[in-house]
This record gives C-alpha cells, structure tokens and sequence, in this order.
C-alpha cells in the first residue's frame, strides 16, 4: 500500500469513529453477541489460570488418549501426537472418520519430549495436553514453551477416569457441560444393563499389561481399566496397597512386580491380560512361559485377553469395552 493510500485509510478510520462517538445508542441485532459474551474463558488447572478461546477451530492435542472427546464434542483437531512415540500413527478405529473428515495430522514425538517446531508449525489457537504418563511429564515439562505457542491446558494426572477427563474438556475447557452430561447419561444406562446380562466371575481381579513378556506391569487398583471394570461387579484385588513397589511413574496407574515375585504377587483369581500400545501379546503367549504358568489365574484357566485400547479407555473405547465384556460373561439360562 501507497504512503497516500495508507493516510487515505487512517483518516477514513478516524472518520468513522468519530461519526459512532457521536451517534446515539442503536438496539442490537438478534445475531450481535450479547455483551455479556466473552471470546475467552478462564480455567483453573494446576499450572494456574488460562485464558482459554470460547469457540476454539485449531486445537492441537498432546495426548492421542484425549482426542477422542474432542471428535465427540465436534471440535476441530488439527493435530494429535501418535498413540506411541514416532512420527506417524493410525487413527483410532472409534475416531478415524472424523479424523480424516477434519483433516488432522499426526505430530512427531519422542520419549524425550514433544516436538515445539511441529507445533508451532499446527498454528493451534488451544493446546490440550497432560492425561497419564509420558504425555503428562512432556506436557509439565515443556508447560511454558506451550504457552508461549497457544493457551495451554494440562489435564491433571490426578483425572484418570474417562468421566474426569471429558467432564473436565468438555465443561471447564470447552464449556459444553450439557453434552457431557448426555455421554454420561448413556453410558450409565449402558453399564446397568451390562451388569444384569453377565455373570461376574467369584473372587477378585486384576489387569495385567506388558509389551513384552519380560516387563510385566500390574494395574493400580481404582485406575484406569480396573476402575471402569467395577460398575460392572467385578472387585479389584488390592495389590498395589498389599505390596511394597512404587507406581511405574508418579501418578502413573500401573507398577511393575519382578518376574520373581510375580506369582507372590498377582494372586486375583481372574486375570485380564492386555497388550500395551497395541503390542501383540496376550493369553496364548503368556500361559505356558515362566512364571506366568505359576501366577494362580494362569493356573486355574480364568485368564482372559482384553483390547489394549482398553487399558485407558476413552468415552468410545469404555463403551465398546462393555460389549466385549458382555460377550465374555454371559449369564446362563
């Protein structure tokens, strides 16, 4: 633009204020925001307060297990971390559509940390990090970085339930508390039908997860996939309180027995067995390998293979779980 084009544009400006400073009141159209509207809301996290946008279009999710309620709600991801550490991935089966549709790409990751070029590069207006494990120490660790790209929200490591997670995106973060509540709703509906359709197993449980058979990880009791077993009637052997082993991470939702004292220590008399990461390892590879033919539920056949999309089950991946449950246990006519 011209010097005299520049000065043309300034004084048209002014002209225009000057002619609204001037002019009375006038009533609002119906499509004006309301005053009392704001193009940004507050939320409280652990870092403090963050001005987050109210309609946000280009979120960049940190944490591939959080996508999925943003795909439920119908907000705009433009970009996701991989379910595990790389540059690429899969979409989840349960999101994939909308993925696909919205156009998201994935964002290279690693066990050292989040890739800041990339995301800078996603140009996001929202950032959604944090969960459980790595994502979550990443996300505390590059915190500030973040926030100079986006306003930067950290789920808390201390919401480990899918209900705390999406109550907490979808009501403090996006504002849409009455979607969540229909979420909510049906799959309280769907856990109370499950619950009278099988036959829970006597005696307690507990989940097993590894990515190979010489790391065997023990689910906490009242995290993650045990806790989302527990509507259904099933009781979680309290093991982590039993033994004296430290969580895998601070705040993580797993710890990790020795394979020495593995058959001391995984004493449910049910077992689930789930792949971590989508590592492809269950039942058939486990039941005859020491020690696991010693562990009591590999002894007495009541292991069972679950989907590793289960372990930290999304809205999606907890009411498809209950499918696969319901299948599992039937009651007996």
């Amino acid at each position: 633009m011209s010097f005299l084009r520049r000065i043309s544009a300034l004084l048209l400006g002014s002209s225009i204020l000057l002619v609204s400073a001037c002019s009375g009141p006038s009533n609002a159209s119906d499509d004006d925001p309301s005053p009392s509207e704001s193009p940004t809301r507050v939320v409280t996290t652990e870092q403090g307060d963050v001005d987050v946008p109210a309609d946000p279009q280009r979120v960049v999710v940190l944490n591939y297990a959080l996508a999925g309620y943003l795909y439920d709600l119908d907000v705009p991801v433009v970009a996701t971390t991989p379910e595990v550490t790389g540059p690429d991935g899969e979409f989840s089966q349960f999101w994939a559509e909308k993925a696909e549709a919205q156009g998201t790409e994935f964002l290279p990751w690693s066990n050292d940390g989040f890739d800041l070029e990339s995301i800078i590069a996603a140009d996001p207006d929202l950032i959604i990090a944090g969960g459980i494990g790595f994502p979550l120490k990443h996300a505390t660790d590059a915190y500030d970085r973040l926030q100079e790209v986006a306003p930067t929200v950290i789920v808390s490591g201390d919401e480990q339930t899918w209900q705390d997670q999406f109550s907490f995106i979808a009501s403090d973060v996006l504002g849409q508390q009455e979607a969540y509540e229909k979420f909510e709703s049906a799959y309280d509906d769907r856990a109370a039908e499950v619950k009278d359709n099988i036959a829970v197993p006597e005696g307690e449980i507990s989940v097993l997860t590894l990515d190979s058979k010489e790391t065997p990880y023990i689910l906490i009791e009242g995290k993650s996939l045990a806790a989302e077993l527990e509507p259904l009637g099933f009781t979680t052997a309290p093991l982590f309180a039993e033994n004296d082993i430290e969580p895998y991470t601070a705040g993580g939702d797993m710890f990790g027995p020795s394979l020495e004292v593995l058959p001391d220590v995984l004493r449910s008399e049910t077992v689930f067995v789930v792949g971590f990461n989508n590592a492809n390892i269950g039942v058939e590879n486990l039941k005859d390998e020491s020690p696991y033919d010693r562990v009591p539920a590999f002894k007495s056949g009541q292991v069972h293979d679950l989907p590793y999309w289960s372990m930290r089950g999304d809205y999606d991946e907890v009411m498809a779980l209950f499918d696969t449950v319901e299948d599992m246990f039937p009651k007996t006519k």
